[in-house]
């Protein structure tokens, strides 16, 4: 079944597999050709993302089960769609009592048959054949005295029980009497398990596994390993066998050892089955990346997408906004918060799993001291700009990038005394000679690398840096400010025909319409330079923080009258900001006071009667750059459904998405609201979408086969055509005042939005953008066949316009 448009659904016990059954007629009416699941296999209990898998064999119960989902796929086949999954090879949910193979790993140690499965470091200093287990909070000894830790027998079996935690004992030690142990003997006991247990503090200089980034309770598996690939694909291959999948989105594909090799080995096995699967990776672009071509996949899940069109909408003088950022937080630029992000990253999260990727390097570099192959290491996964190389010392290896190469010259010039050792990292790295030593090394620093970019990038620096926040999401690089139409047009040619579109997901920082919003200050920099200035400044609030607050109620505030729910999401947002930018508060060590305090001064903004100036001066700027940001949002749109690639629309996008970073972003979405609006046709930006997807289906060859030419309009203004045999598609989008180009139709061409009818010949851009900031021109067949199926005949056209 070809993907034509995919709905995102966050599925959680709050909204299963049966509650989007219900949705079905609606998504379908709306255009939609395929459901885009979030993780369906069993999750933790109460997981609100699925992406803590604890069982790869079963479909989670919590989401209605396996008769749950027939019954989801079975109502979505009536009316001809299908599902997406997407699937989690990277890492499952541990600790707790949920999850077989860990639990399995805990009794026998290096003797389990899952053994393999996890990414354990046998052979950590002071932790030789034995695993740590840091779930505990504080010492063994203490949760002994206290009685939190304890020895329980179960059905189970005999295991030490801390709270919902369970740590089975050794088999030659399960016909022990729990009740019969003294304190010393407990205690002796415990010491002589395949596990040690720790504080949870300690995971991150001790841990001797790799982790899904820092989160001890997600453990990396080794998916390549051909016995765990089939176990953790074994439902998923059922299902798509069955026809009840059509393809897979596949998480964090950089945590994977060989991307390269992952894709191309779950390629040949869906083909096996049934060929034609769809494979989407979620992979983070640096600036100037491109996902490799010999990667057999359809493309990425589309930050690349959002962060090109986000840039679109951006007009130039970022100078002048750098100076204000300064001015008010006293901090640097983005680079050097990049910098000190991944050295705070690198020292403070994961200095057990860098330890170990020195370790990897010491057979390949016998005269160097560990101590300086871990400085090496350092210093040139914190000058990376991007996620990870793919250098892996094969035979087919590619080899150092650009991006290694321009990290080895940053390094060197920092640390002139590590000179030495960085050469022979980057013979190293050039390797290709299959040497196992070798690969397992580079595996190992790539492995190290994916994570402290994401760490000390999206959940660092994005958190730090404020010269304009709509340009600080998952995959943007804030050093890139704006796009010019030249340049978004050699984007869109470098990317694959196939890959996914979308401009809002279950990770983003803000939603689309908040940054569409959010990127008109860059065209009103005195009407928000002026703001700032009165208001980025409270008792016991730091200017940076109150800068970054601003910004957030500018691009979040409804259009409705605020109380106290919005004061509540605001208060939230505040907390998870602090805390991710680890400078006056964290997850390790939350600050409450100055919590509090942000909390307290947003609160007051939002509700006070004393700060009726603020509300009354945002509103101003609100209302003079409320047509430009209905039009961003509406460029974006258009974009995101009429570009090369399959558009994809996240829960309850179809309305206004104000929202903020998890969890305001997977809030309830009320699909009663949204289907009667598509049925009433009284919704703006739903009826746009509507009329974008309707296209799409009536005419599918179009659009996923149609060449892409652009067309010069200048810098106001974005056009370009698409092309299959005889039908021609031009779309025009406004980025800014004025538009003084003009257009050649070859044929007379209706516009898919107004329907207005133009053409043959040049038309004036202006004229054609007159009551809309977009314009969707298809011509007519040969024939005089309406390409639209009827749609252009919704409205009149103008006089104006013959």
């Amino acid at each position: 079944m070809s993907v034509r448009a995919t709905y995102r659904i966050q599925f959680h016990k709050g909204f299963t597999f049966l509650d989007a059954a219900k949705i079905v007629d609606y998504l379908a009416d709306l255009g939609i050709s395929h459901l885009y699941a979030s993780p369906i296999l069993t999750a933790r209990s109460g997981s609100r993302h699925g992406y803590d898998v604890v069982d790869y064999g079963h479909i989670n119960p919590e989401l209605g089960g396996e008769a749950g989902f027939r019954t989801l796929a079975a109502a979505l086949k009536r009316r001809g769609l299908g599902i997406i999954a997407d699937i989690v090879p990277n890492h499952m949910g541990v600790g707790k009592a949920d999850n077989r193979w860990w639990l399995d790993v805990l009794q026998h140690g290096m003797g389990s048959r899952y053994a393999r499965n996890f990414d354990i470091d046998w052979n950590a200093p002071g932790l030789e054949e034995k695993i740590l287990a840091p779930f505990l909070d504080g010492p063994p000894g203490k949760a002994l005295d206290a009685g939190d830790l304890r020895l329980v027998r179960e059905p189970q079996g005999v295991s030490f029980a801390y709270y919902d935690h369970r740590f089975p004992l050794r088999p030659e030690h399960q016909g022990i009497d729990p009740d019969s142990l003294s304190r010393q003997e407990q205690e002796q006991l415990l010491c002589s398990q395949h596990f040690v247990l720790a504080d949870w503090r300690d995971a991150d200089s001790r841990i001797n596994w790799r982790r899904f980034f820092d989160i001890t309770d997600l453990a990396a598996i080794r998916v390549l390993e051909p016995a765990v690939f089939e176990a953790v694909h074994a439902k998923i291959f059922a299902l798509y066998d069955e026809g009840l999948l059509d393809g897979a989105r596949v998480d964090h594909v950089d945590g994977i050892a060989d991307p390269r090799a992952y894709c191309i080995a779950l390629r040949e096995r869906l083909d096996r089955l049934r060929p034609g699967a769809v494979i989407w990776v979620e992979k983070i672009l640096a600036e100037g990346e491109s996902l490799a071509d010999d990667w057999p996949v359809d493309g990425t899940t589309g930050y690349d997408f959002m962060n090109d069109v986000s840039a679109l909408l951006h007009r130039e003088d970022q100078g002048r906004l750098e100076r204000q950022w300064q001015a008010i937080s006293g901090r640097g630029d983005f680079e050097s918060e990049e910098l000190l992000a991944r050295h705070e990253i690198l020292a403070r999260k994961f200095g057990g799993q860098r330890c170990a990727v020195a370790r990897a390097f010491s057979p390949c570099l016998p005269s160097r001291a560990i101590s300086e192959i871990e400085q090496a290491i350092t210093v040139l996964i914190a000058n990376l700009r991007c996620y990870r190389g793919y250098a892996n010392g094969g035979k087919d290896s590619p080899g150092p990038d650009r991006f290694f190469d321009a990290a080895l010259i940053n390094a060197r010039t920092s640390r002139p005394d590590l000179g030495g050792i960085l050469q022979e990292l980057s013979t190293l790295f050039a390797r290709r000679d299959g040497s196992p030593d070798v690969m397992d090394a580079l595996r190992r620093f790539w492995q190290l690398s994916a994570p402290v970019a994401a760490k000390a990038v999206e959940d660092t620096a994005f958190y730090r840096y404020g010269r304009l926040l709509s340009r600080n999401d998952v995959g943007f690089d804030p050093r890139c400010h704006r796009l010019t139409p030249t340049q978004f047009h050699q984007r869109v040619q470098m990317r694959s025909a196939s890959t996914m579109l979308t401009t809002a997901t279950h990770d983003h920082k803000r939603g689309e319409d908040a940054r569409a919003r959010l990127a008109t200050l860059s065209k009103a920099l005195e009407l928000w330079c002026e703001l700032a200035d009165r208001f980025a400044a409270a008792d016991d609030v730091e200017p940076a923080d109150a800068y970054h607050l601003l910004q957030s109620l500018f691009g979040a505030w409804p259009e409705e009258e605020v109380g106290e729910e919005f004061a509540a999401r605001i208060e939230g947002w505040c907390e998870k900001y602090l805390r991710e930018a680890k400078l006056r508060s964290s997850w390790m060590a939350p600050n409450k006071e100055r919590e509090n305090a942000l909390k307290s001064f947003a609160r007051s903004l939002i509700l006070s009667p004393e700060r009726r100036d603020f509300r009354s001066a945002l509103a101003h700027l609100r209302r003079k750059l409320g047509d430009t940001a209905r039009a961003n949002g509406i460029v974006q749109t258009v974009l995101r459904n009429t570009l090369p690639g399959v558009p994809d629309l996240y829960q309850g996008c179809e309305f206004q998405d104000l929202s903020l970073v998890d969890p305001d972003n997977r809030r309830p979405v009320d699909f009663r609201e949204r289907a009667a609006a598509l049925k009433g046709g009284d919704h703006p930006k739903l009826q746009l979408i509507r009329k974008l997807l309707t296209a799409r289906r009536h005419n599918p060859l179009l659009w996923e086969s149609g060449d892409y030419r652009p067309i010069d309009v200048g810098q106001n203004a974005l056009a370009f055509s698409r092309r299959h045999r005889d039908n021609v598609i031009t779309v025009l989008v406004q980025l800014d005042d004025p538009v003084n180009a003009q257009i050649i139709l070859e044929r007379r061409s209706t516009d898919l939005l107004t329907g207005r009818e133009f053409g043959p010949g040049p038309q004036p851009a202006a004229l054609l953008l007159q009551s809309f900031p977009a314009a969707i021109l298809l011509s007519r067949n040969a024939d005089g066949v309406d390409p639209t199926g009827g749609l252009g005949r919704n409205r009149r056209p103008s006089r104006a316009s013959d």
